[in-house]
């Protein structure tokens, strides 16, 4: 992953993606309080407390500063962050994406919106070759989502993650660069 010198902004048409800022604590804290994150994710935690956003938006900046990581606030044209989406170095040139929304700004495209403006970013800036998401099989919107972003489904991997004592099955999905 190239290694760039300030954390970038990226605007859409409807979106702003930048970084995570302490004033987004209190939001990130009442958006992922609801049990409904935990159980659709494979990193976050129930219950979700301020300490957890603290925590995260701290790793955030160290991820940046180590050049293993991007998480973006995204936010609306006024500047409010209303869910997040990050591309994680996983080395071989490639990275993992990774997103989560607000519910009061589900099924309004947002996602899909940030996560184009993301994948075209990673190959272009960071000069990664491969993209890939997971998603829980019991979260099929999340799959939707990759394939909409122009995610090829890749892979199921078996008992690949496991939370809260339990193994999940994952389906991985992924786009290239160059697509051979």
């Amino acid at each position: 992953m190239r290694k760039l010198k300030e954390f970038p902004k990226i605007e859409t048409e409807r979106l702003i993606l930048s970084e995570l800022r302490e004033e987004d604590i209190p939001l990130v804290t009442l958006y992922l309080q609801n049990k409904i994150f935990s159980d659709l994710t494979s990193n976050i935690p129930y219950p979700y407390t301020r300490e957890h956003s603290e925590i995260w938006i701290k790793m955030s900046r160290e991820f940046f500063e180590n050049n293993t990581g991007y998480t973006f606030a995204i936010r609306d044209k006024e500047g409010q962050m209303i869910g997040a989406i990050g591309l994680h170095d996983r080395e071989d040139d490639k990275a993992e994406l990774g997103y989560w929304m607000g519910i009061p700004f589900w099924n309004k495209g947002y996602i899909t919106e940030a996560a184009l403006a993301l994948i075209e970013f990673g190959f272009r800036e960071l000069e990664v070759n491969k993209i890939y998401a997971t998603y829980f099989l019991h979260n099929p919107a999340s799959g939707r989502i990759m394939e909409k972003i122009g995610m090829k489904e890749e892979a199921l991997l078996k008992q690949h993650l496991k939370k809260n004592g339990e193994y999940f099955d994952v389906m991985m999905y992924s786009v290239f660069k160059n697509i051979k």
